[in-house]
């Protein structure tokens, strides 16, 4: 039986687009990382097209390797703070959301809580925190450490973080203001409570100071597929990301963590699991194929390496490119996607040399997720929502605004010819657009109850 829903889908960006030369695009703004105009553009795209969300993904450090690869690729070495960001974004739209990256290892409860309640307010409801602990060691020195953490005390403090905040939103309940001038009485002093955390590594008494906001509180992003994620996820999350290496494999994880939530009281349709997916489309097959190999074709040598090297984490700068690969550099196990790995073992063991191999890893990685026509890219979304390997998708262009508009113009008009995709948005809150229900706030359910 078809879905009575409809596909979730959300702008993923990083400045100039996903792959490392996007930069060298001619429909690029060159100066796009440094001014507004070009993230708003993006935006309105998004937003014009009804879109859920725009994702604006970060780390709070540059990139450490090869000099020389990483002054050729302006991926994490030159773009705006993402809280500032969306905020300002935020002001000159209407329905899009925004989806921002914060971490749990590196703010405290008190300052996220303040924050996105502050932009979920400004934004008339449509603000969303991307909970992440940060998984690259570079991120640790630039705050007080050496290095990362270990996972298990990342996800240890990062669960008593997102409880913290839990707590926090919930200090006002939803009708705590009165704004009653006759009387002089601007809220209800029984309905804004204090919380008093007191556990292993925070301390934090509250109250929050800012009333409840559009949305009950902000909608909850999170990836991860380990097994301290998955039941973080089911937990609280509200937005999963996940990687889209298959139509089996995420199927299985799509139940797998869906299946976990009915023990913390949660509905499945409370939960919207969206992959990425980098997406190239043309008018035919050819057409989508020429913006890939438009993009392989600019990827230099340098960082080629570098990107390669970082996924198999040794060490190509230097190595020769028209030699086959060194197989004493090849790890015996991979640090990403093991289906990858082993498709590019196989390539390696085929004698290929080491920039054909860049190049087959470049594809793979950041050119060639779905490549196709308008109505191949519209089967794949609709072969996997239909199954619930998917409930959306997190679009993953590989230039933008190009890619983003390619997208636009071609698919979306498809997948609403199909009935899979909105006309209008259906609210003015994200929760709204996305069929989430409101949280409830645990002192105003209390006293519902009497308690």
């Amino acid at each position: 039986m078809a879905r009575e829903d409809k596909l979730k889908l959300g702008t993923f960006v990083y400045t100039f687009g996903f792959n490392p030369a996007s930069w060298l695009h001619p429909a690029a703004d060159i100066n796009g990382a440094n001014k507004i105009d070009h993230l708003l553009n993006v935006a309105r795209i998004s937003e014009q097209a009804k879109l859920d969300f725009m994702f604006v993904a970060d780390s709070p450090a540059a990139a450490i390797g090869d000099p020389e690869a990483l002054s050729r690729s302006p991926t994490k070495m030159n773009r705006f703070e993402p809280l500032t960001l969306i905020t300002a974004l935020a002001a000159m739209t209407e329905k899009l959301g925004f989806v921002a990256t914060a971490s749990t290892s590196y703010y405290e409860p008190f300052n996220i809580a303040r924050i996105f309640s502050s932009i979920d307010h400004l934004s008339g409801g449509r603000a969303c925190w991307n909970v992440v602990t940060s998984d690259h060691d570079e991120t640790g020195y630039n705050f007080n450490r050496e290095g990362l953490d270990p996972h298990a005390i990342r996800y240890e403090r990062g669960e008593e973080f997102v409880d913290v905040v839990f707590g926090l939103w919930d200090s006002f309940e939803p009708d705590a203001l009165l704004l009653d001038r006759q009387n002089g009485v601007y809220y209800d002093k029984d309905k804004l409570h204090t919380l008093n955390h007191k556990g292993k590594h925070f301390q934090v008494r509250g109250p929050l100071n800012i009333a409840s906001t559009p949305q009950g509180r902000p909608v909850i992003a999170q990836a991860g597929g380990s097994e301290a994620g998955m039941e973080l996820a089911a937990r609280t999350s509200e937005i999963v990301f996940s990687l889209a290496s298959s139509i089996e494999r995420n199927g299985a994880f799509y139940h797998n963590v869906k299946s976990r939530m009915a023990k913390y009281g949660r509905h499945q349709d409370d939960l919207k699991m969206m992959p990425g997916i980098v997406v190239n489309v043309g008018e035919t097959k050819a057409e989508a194929q020429a913006k890939v190999d438009f993009l392989i074709d600019n990827l230099h040598p340098d960082v080629g390496r570098w990107m390669l090297g970082e996924f198999l984490e040794t060490d190509l700068s230097g190595a020769e490119l028209d030699k086959p690969f060194p197989m004493e550099r090849l790890p015996e196990q991979p640090k990403g996607s093991k289906a990858l790995f082993e498709e590019l073992t196989d390539f390696i063991k085929q004698g290929h040399t080491l920039g054909h191999l860049i190049r087959h890893y470049a594809e793979k990685s950041t050119g060639n997720g779905i490549t196709g026509t308008p109505k191949e890219i519209a089967d794949f979304m609709e072969e996997w929502f239909e199954a619930r390997a998917a409930d959306g998708f997190i679009l993953m262009f590989p230039t933008l605004p190009a890619s983003l508009t390619d997208f636009v113009e071609l698919v979306v008009p498809e997948l609403r010819r199909r009935g899979l995709f909105r006309e209008e948005y259906e609210g003015s809150t994200l929760r709204e657009n996305l069929g989430l229900s409101m949280p409830v706030n645990r002192h105003a359910a209390a006293r519902q109850q009497g308690g």
